[in-house]
């Protein structure tokens, strides 16, 4: 499993970020995929996860109505659509393997390097 994220930056509150990770190593189309994100020192947070088509997305309450995740099977990339963004959204942020429930186990996750977004004026 390889997952590489672009697509991060500095925004000012209110603006919008489209975050991608593109995948290899794995059945990009019938797997699931998440997005979480982490702030230094604290633990990781799930925002979304998707299966195959956008119907099987999900979303934490935190990010709910603001962000959109999608998947492009024929690039085998993944996508985060962030809208209304908010100081509070600051965070290194992944793609990872597997869905809310089994992208991490025992503490351990496949996932990629991260990409920054910082939101500030």
């Amino acid at each position: 499993v390889q997952l590489v994220e672009s697509g991060g930056g500095l925004v000012q509150p209110g603006g919008s970020l489209r975050l991608s990770c593109t995948a290899s190593g794995f059945r990009f189309s019938k797997n699931w995929l998440s997005w979480v994100r982490q702030v230094p020192g604290k633990e990781f947070e799930w925002i979304s996860h998707i299966y195959e088509t956008v119907d099987t997305a999900d979303y934490a309450t935190s990010v709910k109505g603001r962000f959109t995740i999608s998947k492009d099977n024929a690039k085998n990339t993944l996508y985060l659509q962030m809208n209304s963004l908010m100081p509070e959204d600051t965070a290194v942020y992944y793609c990872a393997y597997g869905s809310k429930f089994t992208w991490i186990t025992d503490g351990r996750s496949q996932r990629g390097k991260g990409t920054q977004v910082t939101v500030s004026s």
